[in-house]
């Protein structure tokens, strides 16, 4: 039987398409791949073969799920997602690892050296093997590849001409789920609690980051009506963090009708319509010096502790609305473009790796085949271990859907809609296609439908090739695993 790669998709718009690439790359070398909504994946984790499940987060809440993907005999893989652009207090670490989670990860994979440094330095830290392969995100802004989205990108500009892109990440404080803010507002003082978005936080460090966010929040309210006084003639383009509530800006701009607020698609031929790009502390800024997209941070208020060096470093900084207006202006006027210079680059070395040289998916995908996870499934778990887990996820899915029923719910059928719209296998065989036209790759891997918001991607051609690809990945008997790039295990 060939590997089987398991592919959780939480946030369609942020991680599908490079979810999609990494699973051609593994179709090609001749794995099984499973991609698809992440609740909806773990629902279908009883019936799918045992294989290697890639998690984007080590969090305290992920320890159940965790758990119940080990006791089914699958093995378990991990990136942080959001770990590219992080707060500077070490209450990170309490908020996104966790010595529980990690008792079940294998191996872990770095956006970039800093990255994997911040792995080991974590005290429940374990010795799994780093590799600094970059994530598949970053494949998707090299120009090689970032031709995928040519399509779109002239649809954007046809659409909106010369815009200016507001991309804002205020899910602390303004969540699609009232109750999914950081902090829970108890009905009397003293009974505000820290929510499960923050889980592992302390209260007064969630408590003084939400009153940040908040603040920075109030500020971006009031400067977005102004953006149309300034700019009378230019439209502009206002994306939410995809857990956020998008009606509040609607009506914050109702009366400004050159301002649309807009979620679809993969930011990246937003960035690359866009004229420039308007922020605080959002990864689309570090995706924007990629793809040479002028950035600018309004930092209206500003912390140490709270705030996200690295999108802000890589920004033009303004701290007042007439420091915007005038940032602004100078960009869509041609007199200021993307910052330059030594800092950008020793910044981006630091933090992304596979900016050039192998894809990052190709990387990864490396890393598993050299450590025999290409070779076939995992083995088979202990009876009574499988069976916890099989009953377990059973459970576990019956009551996730009848939470689904309930309005308002984080399980909530509305909020699985918003962070995952429904696609088609065609519409992915469609995006397939852009893929092997740019990289002259797939031209036999397919997408089909497994069951509702699930799919299997495998390459037709692949049959012929797997035996002599497995022989070539094997290692001799006792063999060492070994990490990539030089991080060691």
């Amino acid at each position: 039987m060939p590997a089987t790669l398991i592919l959780p998709v939480e946030n369609q718009v942020r991680e599908l398409d490079a979810k999609l690439l990494l699973a051609c790359v593994a179709a090609e070398r001749g794995w099984s791949v499973v991609l698809g909504s992440r609740t909806f994946v773990n629902f279908a984790m009883p019936d799918l073969p045992r294989g290697v499940f890639v998690a984007k987060s080590m969090r305290s809440i992920s320890k159940r799920t965790m758990g119940i993907i080990h006791d089914l005999g699958h093995r378990i893989v991990a990136w942080d997602e959001e770990s590219l652009v992080r707060y500077s207090s070490p209450e990170y670490y309490a908020w996104r690892y966790s010595r529980d989670t990690f008792e079940f990860i294998d191996e872990l994979f770095a956006w970039g050296p800093d990255d994997a440094a911040f792995f080991r330095s974590y005290e429940g830290y374990a010795g799994e093997p780093v590799h600094v392969t970059g994530n598949p995100r970053v494949d998707l802004l090299r120009p090689e590849v970032r031709g995928y989205f040519d399509r779109d990108v002239q649809a954007l500009k046809a659409r909106y001409g010369d815009f200016i892109l507001v991309n804002t990440n205020f899910s602390f404080v303004n969540n699609f789920v009232p109750s999914l803010n950081l902090i829970e507002r108890g009905s009397t003082p003293g009974q505000d609690r820290v929510s499960r978005t923050g889980r592992g936080m302390s209260l007064p460090f969630a408590a003084g980051m939400a009153a940040h966010q908040q603040a920075i929040y109030d500020h971006f309210r009031e400067l977005m009506p102004k953006l149309a006084s300034w700019f009378p003639g230019q439209r502009v383009v206002l994306r939410p963090h995809p857990s956020e509530n998008h009606e509040v800006w609607r009506q914050v701009l109702a009366g400004c009708p050159q301002i649309e607020v807009v979620h679809e698609g993969n930011v990246v031929p937003w960035l690359l319509a866009a004229k420039v790009l308007l922020h605080n502390g959002c990864t689309t800024a570090v995706e924007a010096t990629v793809l040479d997209t002028p950035a600018v941070s309004f930092m209206p208020v500003t912390s140490e502790v709270y705030d996200y060096h690295l999108p802000n470093g890589l920004s033009h900084q303004a701290h007042t609305p007439e420091a915007v207006h005038e940032r602004l202006a100078a960009i869509m006027s041609g007199r200021e473009g993307p910052l330059r210079g030594e800092l950008r680059e020793r910044l981006l070395a630091r933090h992304l790796a596979a900016t050039d040289g192998a894809l990052a998916c190709d990387r990864v995908l490396d890393a598993l085949r050299v450590n025999g996870y290409a070779l076939g499934p995992p083995g088979l778990p202990p009876a009574r271990r499988w069976l916890r887990g099989w009953l377990a996820s059973r459970y576990r899915t019956v009551k996730k859907r009848f939470n689904s029923l309930i309005p308002h719910h984080r399980n909530g059928a509305a909020y699985h809609a918003h962070r995952f719209p429904g696609v088609t296998a065609e519409a992915l065989n469609e995006r397939i296609a852009r893929f092997g036209e740019r990289l002259g790759r797939f031209a036999s891997v397919r997408a089909e439908a497994r069951s509702p918001h699930v799919f299997g991607i495998r390459d037709l051609g692949a049959a012929t090739r797997v035996a002599a690809d497995c022989a070539a990945a094997a290692d001799p008997p006792g063999a060492t695993r070994v990490a990539i790039e030089g991080v060691a295990p």
